[in-house]
């Protein structure tokens, strides 16, 4: 009588185990970098939400830095300049945040990501 044998092989094993492995360390590099725009997110959301009546450009960037920094946030992830605030058509101010960040991967690869994200502002913004 003979018996059929099924499965996976040493080799066929190592094989898939060296590509979840990459991949793993792949969302390893990447996770961070997306939680840390979470934070960004929840900053401008918060921003928002205060009402920006009066308050000047560099007040607002200031006061969406100063809320980064309780989401963890890096200060040479995002630099003043890249905290911008437009008019749409219908008249209502926007904030603006536009970033880059470049993430070394192995040997000479690098990952380059790129956030951007738009919210509302409630009141006038001075100048």
């Amino acid at each position: 009588m003979k018996s059929k044998q099924s499965g996976v092989t040493l080799i066929g094993f190592l094989i898939i185990m060296a590509i979840v492995a990459f991949f793993a360390f792949m969302a390893m590099k990447l996770f961070p970098s997306y939680s840390e725009y979470m934070g960004v997110v929840k900053a401008m959301n918060q921003v928002s939400t205060e009402g920006t009546n009066g308050k000047s450009l560099d007040d607002i960037r200031r006061a969406l830095m100063f809320k980064m920094g309780f989401q963890y946030v890096d200060d040479a992830t995002i630099k003043p300049a890249d905290i911008t605030i437009v008019r749409d058509s219908g008249g209502a101010n926007q904030l603006h945040v536009a970033y880059d960040k470049k993430i070394p991967f192995m040997y000479n690869i690098d990952f380059l990501l790129h956030f951007e994200k738009s919210v509302a502002l409630q009141g006038n913004v001075g100048e």
